[in-house]
């Protein structure tokens, strides 16, 4: 599977290793290239994944605000809803950024 912006791959991998929660794909840390995601100062955290990470994804020189996230130290108890599945530091996309297979 792959995260695509105007043509450009920023995650790809088999679809066997990404983690789906709550409807959106969580790809592996090492899938992801990185240069595509300036970390973010925007603060959330869910009841139940724990403390998020957002980034922003850069696209040629626009820059879009928090179209990526990542949980670097999910509640040990959100691993039952990802039937065991540790998504630590995975990430997910959203808005321009699409996922196909």
């Amino acid at each position: 599977m792959k995260a695509v912006i105007d043509g450009n791959v920023i995650a790809e991998a088999p679809k066997e290793d990404l983690i789906k929660i709550e409807g959106n794909w969580y790809f592996p840390p090492a899938s992801v290239k990185s240069e595509f995601l300036v970390e973010s100062k925007t603060p959330y955290t869910c009841p139940w994944k724990g403390a998020c990470q957002y980034f922003s994804v850069k696209n040629g020189d626009a820059v879009l605000q928090d179209r990526a996230w990542s949980y670097p130290h999910p509640y040990e108890t959100a691993f039952a809803r990802t039937d065991g599945k540790d998504f630590s530091n995975y990430v997910a996309f959203w808005k321009e950024v699409q996922i196909t297979e």
